[in-house]
Parts: structure tokens; sequence; C-alpha cells
């Protein structure tokens, strides 16, 4: 059934130069965002503290966020645990900024040393959660925590590490995690938590590697998809089907980048429901085309292909529409995890649609009149007259 008939063949290609000048224009935009303003990189991929809580009264989701926000963290993650009754997962960005003047503050109040022994090495990892300290000489745990508590630090415990002519200490201090829990009791009172069910921190080489491998995904998905559309149709088929990928891929991180919304895992698993969403409407687009040209050998591809889209977009326009009905709604009324994502596919399919009309069979004009200059054979043999 066709809502949208068109009753005469659209020229979709007049217009693909000024659809590459916007697609040049937007992706430019996309690297130069890249470095100014710069990614706001989540928890998944900066590093952060992540903690189970378990509430003693009812605490909303949005009134939790709030808190978490008052608390000084900004864009704090807030996931319910299912089956459990007002348990969450909040996550919170690791502070890089105060962490290292954190590290400077203590190491210029110790600068007289520890009991006569001097600081030769301080370090603060883990998110702030443990110090690092290597000693001129032996001191007991207790002199070491009574020095380091001298500079406004709370400590839990210091212990003596690798050997012991190393001279090397480590202290755990109350961290991020241990700040939360507290602030939330103190503004929650009764309904605040009793304490910490679990506390867990991603260093930043943690984030860096799930980076590379989201990363890697996207490119081994590109990639075999690539292959794919190279045997399904025809070898210059698939160029323009992944530089589409790319293209839309961009498009989305460049709009994530210029709303400063947060990249995490969650929108790389939207990236590639966008891939798969934006090579299936290309596909359609590529089999519509090589059935045309079985029944027209001698036309010109330019031809072939204005008649392809304009046969198949009364399908694109309800597809593309459904689909955005869909998105709008968690959009409107999801939690802020899941708008973000909603923005993320609302991008994506929007570029997804445009990318097939504009990059995607263009770029197979082009391949076919620069390196054949003949039309393409198709996998149907000719009908016998």
């Amino acid at each position: 059934m066709e809502f949208f008939k068109a009753t005469k063949t659209i020229d979709f290609l007049q217009h693909r130069r000024k659809a590459l000048v916007l697609s040049t224009i937007l992706i430019v935009g996309t690297f130069v965002s890249l470095f100014y303003p710069g990614p706001n990189l989540g928890v998944d991929f900066a590093g952060g503290t992540e903690v189970e809580l378990q509430f003693k009264g009812e605490v909303p989701v949005d009134e939790l966020r709030r808190l978490v926000s008052e608390l000084g963290h900004d864009s704090p993650e807030i996931v319910a645990v299912q089956g459990e009754k007002n348990r969450y997962v909040v996550r919170v960005k690791e502070d890089a900024e105060h962490a290292d003047k954190q590290t400077a503050s203590i190491s210029k109040k110790l600068e007289a040393g520890i009991d006569g022994a001097k600081v030769t090495g301080l370090r603060l990892t883990g998110g702030a959660n443990r110090l690092e300290l290597t000693l001129s000489e032996a001191k007991a745990p207790d002199a070491i925590t009574a020095a380091l508590e001298s500079t406004g630090v709370k400590v839990r415990s210091v212990e003596v590490t690798g050997r012991p002519e190393e001279l090397r200490y480590e202290a755990q201090l109350t961290g991020a995690g241990d700040v939360l829990v507290a602030g939330l009791q103190d503004k929650l009172g009764e309904r605040g938590p009793e304490g910490a069910l679990r506390v867990e921190w991603v260093g930043p080489k943690a984030g860096e590697q799930l980076r590379d491998a989201a990363i890697k995904s996207m490119l081994y998905a590109m990639a075999l998809i690539m292959v794919y559309v190279a045997f399904r149709f025809d070898l210059r088929f698939a160029p323009g089907g992944i530089i589409a990928l790319f293209h839309d891929a961009l498009i989305v991180l460049g709009a994530y980048v210029l709303v400063q919304k947060e990249l995490t895992l969650g929108t790389i698993a939207a990236i590639l429901t966008i891939i798969g969403y934006s090579i299936n409407d290309t596909i359609v687009i590529f089999d519509r085309i090589r059935e045309n040209l079985a029944r027209a050998r001698d036309a010109k591809l330019t031809d072939v292909i204005n008649e392809s889209l304009t046969q198949t977009l009364s399908r694109t326009i309800i597809t593309s529409s459904v689909t955005m009905l869909s998105i709008l709604g968690f959009f409107i009324w999801g939690t802020p995890i899941v708008q973000d994502i909603a923005f993320a596919l609302f991008v994506g399919f929007i570029s997804g649609t445009y990318s097939t009309i504009y990059i995607a069979t263009p770029a197979v004009e082009w391949i076919d009149r620069r390196f054949f200059n003949k039309p393409i054979a198709t996998n149907k043999p000719a009908v016998a007259t």
C-alpha cells in the first residue's frame, strides 16, 4: 500500500552537489567540535566512581539525581536495580582537577616531612581513594595517619607496600563514594542509605580501553557490512554504503558534542543501532536499483537511481515517520539516560534516511561512471523475447 505515491519520477540526484557541500560542512564541524568544546565523556570512558545504595525510605529517581547534583557531581547516572525497591546504582565522574589540587595541597603541607622523614614520592590514585607515598626513612602507620589527617584528609588505614627497604606506604582515604553516602544520609535523614552496598572505581586507563573497544566494534561492523554488500550486490555498491555509515556515525557524534551530552557505552550502542537502520534502508534502495537495471539494461544509471528512489519514497516516509514517533515517546517521557539514547537515534535516523538518498546512491553512480563507465551487471539472466 502506498500512502505517498509520486505521479512522476523525482530527480533526486540533481541536488547531490548541494548535499555533498552540506555533508562536508557538517563532518568538518564534527572534527572541529572534538577539539572545541570537546566531547563530554561519561563515567565509562573518563573514569569515576560507581556506588550501589539501598535506601531505607522511598526516594524517586528525579529527587536522587537532584540531590547528587547538589553534592557537586555534574550529570550523575542513576540506574534503578530491577527487582529491588529503592535500590539504585549511582555513577559519578572522576574530578581529575580536584584530585590534582588535592595532591598538590597534601604535598605542600607535608613539605616539612612526617616525623622527621622526608616525603620522596606522593601520588593520589583510585578515584582519590588511595594515596601512595614514599618516605626517606621508615615510620609507623600511626605516625603517617596523624600527619595525613593534619592536612585535612580522612584516613581509613595505612599499610606498608612492597619490600621493607623500599619505604613505600599506601593510605586508604575516604573517597568519593564515602562522601556521597554521607551527603545523602545528611540530606535524606531517615530515608537515606545505611551505607554503600558496593563501591567500584573506573580508572582512566580502563575508560580508555572501553573507548578503544567501542571504536573497534564500530569499525568491525562497518567492514563486515561492506563485505556483505559487495557479495550481495556488486563491489561498486559497497563503498557508497560504507561512506554513508561513516557519515551517519560522525553526524551523531557531532550532534552529541555540540549539545554536550555525555558519551557513554549507551551512545555506542545507539550508533550501532543507527548503522543497522541506515544500511537496511540503503539495501532496500540498492535492491530496487538492481531490479530496475534488470528490466532496463540500456537506461542511464542516473535515471534508474532516480526512478528507484521515487518508487521507494512511500516506504521511506512511512518507515521513518513511525520510527520517529516511537523515539519521540522515549525522548519526552524517558529518564535522562534514555533521553540521551533517543536523541542519538533521532539524529541518526534522520541522517540515515538522508545519507541513503544523497550519499550512498550518488556514490554508486560516481564509482560506476569513474571506474567502470558501463551499466552495472546484475545477477539475473536477461529475459528472452
